[in-house]
Formats: structure tokens, sequence, C-alpha cells
């Protein structure tokens, strides 16, 4: 017990001392708005704080020059003190991680703490009573350490004043930070039924980050790629890269998202253009699931049931019940300021999701999604996937079940599976239903060989396949298996160079068609 109210004290003696520095600094000037974050809290870690225990202020006064020790009565006084009303905490584990003693102003912070909380308990109705002897041996501490007593009272004061001025003022701004990824990509494909080459290609993207009140973000992003998806010349979608995209090298409005806590459960998230599922919903595949530095493939980062997502507006909601359990639920739509459409036209989804994670290391979700007007394959199925109405608008009912089970510090196992029932809602093949089925299973070794940092991927699955359909000849006759392996090399703690491949087997679900093998070079660079 000596020991941790040791460490403890050592805890509030530090913190006071940073008061102290912080008191007789330039608080009043405004804080630039490039050293702060909307969604960061500065923390002092241990050895800050001891680096603060070196630079303690100069005294003044012989007498405190007296370092108060375990052995001297002041301390054990004070110890007792502590033990019966709970005056200091530390750590989570109650513990200061350091070794030096208390000097007079030092100690006298630990006092300050405890006469705060004496003096609750004697105004407040309780079941704890301040026994005489206890009294005594305060008034005895107020005593011998009055003068620090008055000083750090007095530092304590200014401090909030100033604090009280600040938090008051209107000269705070907006914060707003940027932050940029770049991707540069050789990549290459083959196969006996197309012709082998390579691309050199590459993803910019810009992202501002601002917030107004601490617990929100506004997301303005800005992109330009030129990834091309490959299906012009291997014939399907299951051949598209992770960060597969095109628009010349024009940079573009790729996201405009703003979120916010409603309360510490409960997150808004609202969508003016490139929202997604999964920026309120968890897809239970980290770290796989990053398109810069995780899968290489566009069917490996996620189960594909998040891309029947309808487009980048709407609004998302994720409430948290306890720890065990979240619900997130939300609604995108492709062209929401369309007047000849709206909000509730043409292409949409709609998500509801049940995360449960009974421990650190093991996470499931049961998810549903109902969409119209939205390709069923999610741009990574057969074309009788993508179409299996042959042109007709269609409405999908989705189910998908999420795992992600952490074996070992290094060892991730993740996996979904996505049913999905299609159905047409216009001519040609009104009234007819066809079923849809992925799944996968994700390996991921962290920190592999000892290496902070790097990752090795693994993805075994299947793209979406029409397993039934009303219509005849739209239903895929054999099974395309996709393999993937990855290797994430970290160079530093903002560059990261990938190499990857995978193998799609029977594409389009066709033992016709011979095997394709896509591979890549990608190297990311993040600011």
């Amino acid at each position: 017990m000596a020991k941790s109210f040791w460490n403890c004290l050592q805890l509030s003696s530090a913190i006071l001392s940073l008061i102290l520095i912080l008191s007789n600094s330039t608080l009043a000037n405004q804080v630039p708005a490039s050293e702060t974050t909307s969604n960061q809290l500065l923390s002092a870690q241990p050895e800050d704080i001891e680096e603060d225990n070196d630079s303690i202020a100069q005294v003044t006064s012989v007498s405190e020059l007296s370092d108060v020790q375990p052995t001297d009565w002041a301390f054990g006084a004070l110890q007792s003190l502590v033990e019966r009303y709970g005056c200091i905490a530390g750590y989570g584990d109650r513990t200061y991680r350091g070794n030096r003693a208390l000097n007079r102003y030092e100690f006298a912070a630990g006092l300050n703490a405890c006469l705060e909380r004496i003096n609750q308990l004697l105004q407040t109705a309780t079941d704890k009573t301040i026994t005489e002897e206890d009294m005594n041996v305060v008034q005895r501490l107020q005593d011998e350490f009055a003068a620090e007593l008055a000083s750090v009272r007095n530092q304590i004061d200014s401090l909030e004043a100033r604090t009280a001025q600040l938090e008051a003022s209107p000269s705070f701004t907006t914060t707003s930070l940027f932050n940029a990824e770049a991707i540069i990509a050789v990549s290459g494909f083959g196969g006996s039924d197309i012709d082998d080459n390579f691309i050199l290609s590459n993803r910019a993207t810009l992202n501002f980050d601002t917030s107004f009140f601490g617990q929100d973000r506004l997301r303005v992003g800005i992109e330009a790629r030129n990834t091309p998806d490959f299906v012009d010349v291997t014939g399907t979608n299951m051949s598209k890269l992770s960060f597969v995209g095109d628009n010349d090298n024009d940079f573009e409005i790729s996201a405009l998202l703003y979120e916010f806590n409603l309360s510490p459960q409960a997150l808004v998230y609202l969508a003016a253009a490139g929202g997604g599922f999964t920026g309120f919903t968890p897809s239970l595949n980290a770290p796989l699931s990053s398109s810069s530095i995780g899968a290489v493939s566009n069917f490996g980062i996620e189960s594909r049931i998040y891309g029947l997502n309808g487009g980048g507006t709407g609004v998302g909601f994720q409430y948290l019940f306890g720890r065990v359990a979240r619900l997130s639920v939300g609604y995108l739509s492709a062209q929401a300021n369309d007047p000849d459409v709206g909000i509730g036209g043409d292409a949409y989804g709609a998500i509801a999701q049940l995360t449960l994670q009974p421990t650190i290391d093991f996470a499931a979700a049961l998810t549903y999604v109902h969409a119209y007007n939205i390709s069923p394959g999610a741009g990574a199925g057969s074309a009788n996937a993508e179409n299996p109405f042959d042109g007709a608008a269609t409405s999908v009912n989705a189910y998908g079940l999420e795992t992600s089970y952490r074996v070992s510090r290094s060892f991730n196992l993740s996996g979904w599976l996505g049913l999905i029932d299609a159905h047409a809602e216009s001519e040609p093949n009104k009234g007819s239903n066809a079923t849809v089925l992925t799944w996968a299973v994700g390996l991921a070794f962290t920190d592999f060989l000892g290496r902070g940092g790097d990752l090795l991927g693994i993805i075994i699955g299947q793209p979406p396949k029409v397993i039934d359909n009303d219509i005849s000849g739209r239903e895929d006759p054999d099974t395309s298996l996709h393999f993937e392996a990855f290797y994430r090399h970290q160079i530093t703690d903002r560059l990261y160079i990938t190499p990857g491949f995978f193998v799609v087997t029977n594409p389009e679900h066709n033992s016709d068609n011979g095997t394709i093998y896509v591979g890549t070079l990608r190297t990311t660079f993040l600011f």
C-alpha cells in the first residue's frame, strides 16, 4: 500500500508541476490551429512526466529544500488519510512509474487534494465520518505546510481563472488539419485467354478535416486517379484492383462528410458526397480492409454486401450498447440532388447491422441491406450477378454474416458470408427472382517476421455468383475462386511498399474461361 500511495502521490505532484509551469507561461495566447487536432488529445507519456519533474521550479527558502521521504511523519500521516478517504488516484493500475522523493511543493499538492476530499465529506451526508484524531492530523499538516499550500492554491486559482477566460473568449476558431495519401503502382495481368500487359497508375487523395467543437469532424476530400478496372481486357469485374478508379487524374470532390457524437454512445454520420456504409458500420475485416495499405484486390477489401450502398449521399447512425453490442443503421442514395429523382428514387441502399464483441479478440456481425437499382454483384461478381434480369430495375434484400477473431497478437482470422436475393421490378422479366452467393476467408499476419508495421495477408473466397435464377441462361454454371496474397513492407511510418497478386480460377464462374493472374507493386505515401 505504501508503494501504491507513494506512486500515486508522485503522479499528483507531477501534474501540479505541469500546472505551475503552464500558469507562468503565455497561456492567454491562442494556440495555432496547426498545432491542434479535432479528434486527438495530448497525453503525457511516463517519460514526459519524468522530464517535467527534472525541471521543477527553483525554491527560495532553505526549509523548502527538505524533501518528504516515506519515512517521515508527514508522509505516513498523509498516507493514512489517502487510505481512509481515497484522496488520490494514479494510473489504471494505481501506480506512478517514477522513483523520486517529493519536494515540499509536490507533497503539498497531494495534501491539498486530501483536504478538498475531507471538506467534501464534511459538507455532504455520508456514512464516512472524520475522526477527531484525523482532524488533528490534518491541522498539523496544514500548519507545517501552510506556505506551500497557499502557493499551490493561488496558482490553481489563477490558472482556473485564466482557463475560464479562454473558454469564454470568442477568439478560438475552428481547427483544420490536412492529410494526404498517394499511391503509385506498377500492375500487370495475364492469362491463357488474354494478352499479358503492364501499366503504371496512381491515386492521390487530399483530405481536409475540420472540427468545430472537438467531438465532430467535417471532411472535405479531393482525389485524382487513373487506375483502370481491366474489365475491357480481362472480360470480368473479378480482376479489379483495390485502388481502382479513373477520372483522368483530374482532381474531383471525393468526400464531403460530417460526423459528430450525440452522446458518448451515439454517432451521427452525414454524407453529401463520397459516403459509404463502412463509414459508420464496422466491416470486421481489418487490417485487410484498406485499399491503400491492405488487400490489393477490390474483392478482398470487405464483404460485397457493403458495396450495395447506392452512392455517396445520405445519413448513418451508430449506437453502442455497453461494451458488447453496437447497432448501425443508414441510408445512402446515388442522385439525391436530382429534382427529377430525389432522395428516395433511382439507386439507393439502406443498411442495418448488429455487431457483437463479447471479448476483445472476437467480434461478429449480422447485416441486412435493402437496395434498389443496384447491381447485386456490387461491382465484383460475374456478369450474371451484376445484371441478373437483362437490364430490368432490380431490388435486393441482402443478408450477411461477418466475423473477426484475433488468434494471437500477430495473427487475425476474418471472414464473411453474403446471400443476396434479387427481384426484377420492371420489364423485361418483371417479377423474376435470383439468388447471389459470395464468401471469403482472410488471414492477416501483423508485424510479420518480427518487423513492426509489416503485414502478410492471404484471402481466399468466391466472388458473387448467381446460384439460382428464374430466367434461363442467367445462372452461373461453375464456380470461380479468388486466391490472393500480399506482403506490406513498412519503410517508415509514412511509406509502405506492397507487392501482391491474386488469381481467379474459372473467371465469370465459367470453366471454359482460362485462369486470370493479376499482380501489382503498390507504393503508398502518407502525409
